[in-house]
């Protein structure tokens, strides 16, 4: 068996078993490293030397956190999510009405993960700030949080498959597009950004009809939970004047603004920490106290980030990553949708260990390209072959934060388990029909 396979099999059942992900990865990586061929001081090696690209992201998070339970004191979120539920609570609703509400607030989060994607690309960091509030609506609707972790998740992984906006433009334009580009360079292969997008649109639908089978059938009906007092939910105590609204407004603005103009989650979420903590919504003496508890709101999000990235470095030092693409093009002959499926499954495990679909193109699109060229796919073909390759897995992995930023906000009162709460949900309902659709664009493009 090849190593990445063991590890990334590891790794799941591991993590399925209720083992902390973050130990999960530590065990995997040092087994997979260790059946490679490689020594236990190089698998120490090369897993201490990936922990550093992980740290930037486990930083960003901590300060996001920061930020969110700061805006979680102005009681801003709260007040909605106060009148959304005395609304609830006032009773002689119909039930149509009633679910009206929760489509609105299952349409209302997936808006906003489109718009952290593309025109306000904060990505994950509006879930802590947003969900955590609102779960006192959700136990009063008695929605099943496995649907809200599906429509989180499509809405901040189907925006940068297809729109080439935000995070979408470096995904589609920077890394599939450019690495597409460099392994056809050989050939003469070149294709132009436009066809990105729409080479995407099929695998997309794959997306929305995972989201609509979730929604409308495997989680549509009701589940019970406590009334649980929530890390960042609770409503400031301070009544807000004009200055204290104009410097919420002030913060939510140049946070984004600090963002864009470093690049960094880090600045723009110290950014909007800092103009509100002098708002006067916090007593200065809160500060210290109120940053920790952000922190430790996200601080699950960061230590996975940071051994994921371990765990990716021993993946690539093992060799075995490319070893996997290379020994299933050995078993494809020549039947051209076999080698589509394999390529797709193959992609599949590489995004699952390394848990980003960003990391994972550079590694496949060098093989894939010349294999789909020698089998005569077609320009768009190859792009959502690679292109879909990438993005499996995502929506699945334990360690992708298009799953653990759902389970950030979905867990704030302790009630939302990260596999079996968002990560086995998603799996099931979009890596699936993305192997399924993505076969389909690879044989009719």
């Amino acid at each position: 068996m090849n190593a990445v396979v063991l590890a990334v099999l590891v790794m799941m059942a591991l993590s399925l078993s209720r083992v902390p992900v973050v130990l999960a990865l530590i065990l995997s990586a040092a087994i997979g490293g260790i059946y490679a061929g490689m020594s236990p001081e190089a698998v120490v090696q090369a897993f201490n030397g990936g922990l550093g690209a992980g740290a930037p992201v486990a930083l960003a998070y901590a300060t996001l956190g920061a930020f969110a339970i700061a805006l979680s004191r102005t009681g801003i979120v709260q007040g909605l999510s106060g009148r959304i539920v005395g609304y609830i609570q006032h009773g002689g609703h119909s039930e149509r009405m009633l679910r009206v509400v929760k489509w609105s607030l299952l349409a209302c989060l997936v808006l906003a993960g489109f718009a952290s994607g593309t025109v306000i690309p904060v990505h994950i960091a509006f879930i802590p700030i947003l969900v955590p509030p609102l779960l006192l609506v959700m136990n009063r609707l008695q929605l099943d949080r496995r649907a809200v972790a599906c429509a989180i998740t499509f809405s901040i992984t189907v925006m940068y498959m297809t729109m080439p906006i935000g995070f979408g433009a470096i995904f589609l334009n920077d890394i599939l597009v450019g690495n597409i580009n460099k392994a056809g360079a050989a050939s003469g292969f070149q294709v132009a950004l436009s066809a990105a997008p729409q080479a995407m649109l099929i695998p997309a639908a794959g997306m929305v009809f995972g989201l609509a089978l979730a929604l409308l059938f495997s989680y549509r009906r009701r589940r019970t939970y406590l009334d649980v007092a929530v890390t960042g939910g609770e409503r400031g105590s301070v009544k807000l004047g004009p200055w204290q609204r104009v410097s919420i407004g002030a913060a939510l603005l140049l946070s984004l603004l600090a963002q864009l103009w470093t690049g960094s989650m880090v600045f723009g979420g110290l950014v909007g920490f800092a103009l509100i903590s002098g708002s006067g919504v916090m007593r200065w003496t809160e500060l210290d106290s109120h940053f920790t508890q952000g922190m430790r709101l996200m601080a699950q999000v960061g230590f996975i980030m940071i051994a994921a990235a371990g765990f990716a470095s021993v993946m690539n030092a093992s060799g075995d990553v490319q070893s996997l693409v290379r020994s299933s093009v050995a078993l494809i002959g020549d039947n051209r949708g076999l080698a589509a499926f394999m390529m797709l499954l193959v992609g599949l495990l590489i995004t699952m260990g390394i848990g980003s679909s960003f990391s994972t193109v550079p590694i496949i699109a060098s093989i894939y390209v010349p294999l789909a060229l020698g089998f005569g796919f077609s320009e768009l073909a190859i792009v959502s072959l690679v292109g879909t390759a990438a993005a499996l897995g995502d929506a699945g992995s334990p360690a992708s934060d298009s799953t653990l930023g759902p389970t950030a906000g979905l867990n704030a009162d302790g009630q939302h388990d990260h596999m079996w709460g968002t990560v086995v949900p998603t799996f099931l309902h979009f890596n699936l029909p993305l192997l399924g659709f993505g076969w389909i664009a690879a044989m009719l493009l």
